[in-house]
């Protein structure tokens, strides 16, 4: 996927998860924040942002931010990205060649999957999480305690049970990392119902991205370790 028109600035603040206050060009311009999760590992004072311009009289904000520096790690922190790379990557049958449905959105239960896909061999149901907290080379999720999340989990181990298949795919929006875990610190619980969720029969995957200012790929797997 790709970003239209990419500047590069500088991070000053954040006074909601809405917004950002950035430096463009020597001016402080207000930007719309693509992601509500915490990021405090990733907006610090004066970091390397790229945002995407707009010109839609419409928009509140004449900017959104699609990247930071952070080191040598360069992080999409677009939450809306890692579903659209993996519908890309599902319609192009390479997950799951013969695919003879692709649905996003679908109702199971209580939750609202990302996608249900149909095979002559399967129906699978598939929730996607991004990922952009990382460190020492180790990705994590969550960033903040999702009892949606957990929520999900359940209810896919649940459809399990009744037949489906099912998976989650966190989508780790960078290049670099060695392992991707789920953040016991911060949501012991998310790590127990993802352990729950596998033990269940749920696959578990994660991928790294190719990240450009103006791009997003997905690239390779990544271990899971629990």
């Amino acid at each position: 996927m790709h970003y239209n028109e990419i500047k590069q600035g500088y991070f000053i603040a954040r006074p909601n998860r809405f917004i950002a206050h950035i430096e463009l060009d020597g001016q402080v311009e207000v930007c719309h924040v693509k992601n509500t999760g915490r990021c405090r590992e990733l907006l610090t004072p004066r970091a390397v942002v790229y945002v995407e311009c707009h010109h839609d009289p419409r928009r509140k904000t004449k900017y959104s931010l699609i990247a930071v520096r952070k080191g040598s790690l360069l992080i999409n922190m677009d939450s809306q990205a890692p579903n659209k790379v993996v519908a890309e990557w599902l319609a192009s049958g390479e997950l799951l060649p013969g695919l003879t449905l692709l649905k996003p959105e679908c109702r199971y239960g209580t939750s609202r999957f990302d996608f249900y896909v149909e095979t002559p061999q399967q129906k699978l149901f598939i929730e996607v999480k991004g990922v952009t907290l990382e460190e020492n080379g180790i990705a994590m999720f969550p960033d903040a305690p999702t009892e949606r999340g957990i929520k999900h989990l359940d209810e896919l181990a649940q459809a399990v049970r009744y037949g489906y298949a099912a998976a989650v795919i966190f989508v780790i929006q960078m290049r670099g990392v060695t392992r991707f875990t789920p953040n016991r610190r911060t949501h012991a619980a998310f790590a127990e119902a993802l352990r729950r969720a596998q033990q269940a029969g749920v696959q578990v995957l994660a991928y790294d991205c190719d990240v450009t200012p103006d791009g997003l790929s997905l690239g390779k797997q990544i271990p899971c370790c629990f």
